[in-house]
């Protein structure tokens, strides 16, 4: 309906308040995905030895989504029927001064390099934690790293494979029928790993709590599973569409 915008992102932009809207919505996501995993460890044993902690975070969490209601209603108040926005292509352009047009301007060589390394280390420490539970705070680390670094290569370089353009970087048209609506299994599989992830490291604080000593290994196991799962799944999408197309950026 807007007059320049070819997709959300330029809907985003037709006021300063859509992308403030949008990255607090991935954050309340991911923290409010945390909250759950809390309150549903806390709920499989008879004492609830989490009920003041999981509260506290609800406290913590509760500002956060008041701050992306409070975001999300000005961006829908100060949108204007008349204002020209900008399609995709100039927000993730070069010439442009902003973090997204950064992102696309990195080296690729330097982004895959980037990504696939993340990758390698975030599954070395997942496999080491599923034979021996250890390092399970550094695969909730590495967990976290790799979900920026995803972020940054989908623009950077990944979204350009599915679009078989050298300059069209944007996150959003993937999402899209042209692209058989594969940008919804990639941020799936990208949020659900980053959550169930950082998750595992959340409960690593509650080891020392007696109640908790028969179920909370199991949980871990399922939530690092479900990680390595996800980012597998989107590793692998993202891989065989850099193989399996014609396109080239000539990197390697």
């Amino acid at each position: 309906m807007f007059i320049g915008a070819m997709c959300a992102a330029g809907s985003l932009n037709v006021d300063q308040y859509g992308y403030p809207a949008f990255i607090l919505k991935i954050l309340n996501f991911i923290l409010g995905g945390l909250w759950l995993i809390v309150n549903y460890t806390d709920n499989q044993v008879y004492d609830y030895p989490l009920v003041k902690k999981k509260y506290v975070m609800l406290l913590i969490l509760a500002p956060f989504i008041l701050t992306e209601s409070i975001v999300q209603m000005l961006y829908f108040l100060n949108m204007k029927a008349d204002v020209i926005t900008s399609c995709c292509g100039s927000l993730f352009g070069s010439d442009r001064a902003s973090v997204g047009s950064d992102i696309a301007g990195l080296p690729v060589k330097i982004s895959m390099i980037g990504f696939y390394t993340s990758f390698v280390i975030m599954l070395i420490f997942g496999i080491i934690y599923l034979l021996k539970r250890k390092f399970g705070r550094l695969f909730s680390l590495s967990g976290g790293v790799f979900f920026i670094f995803s972020c940054i290569a989908l623009i950077s370089f990944i979204s350009l494979y599915f679009y078989e353009l050298p300059t069209h970087h944007c996150p959003f048209c993937i999402l899209q029928k042209e692209y058989g609506y594969v940008g919804y299994i990639l941020y799936a599989a990208l949020l659900t790993g980053a959550v169930s992830g950082l998750g595992v490291g959340i409960l690593a604080s509650f080891n020392k709590i007696s109640s908790l000593s028969n179920i909370l290994p199991l949980i871990q196991k399922r939530l690092t599973l479900l990680c390595l799962f996800s980012y597998l799944l989107f590793t692998g999408i993202s891989s065989y569409r850099i193989i399996s197309t014609d396109f080239t950026l000539g990197v390697f």
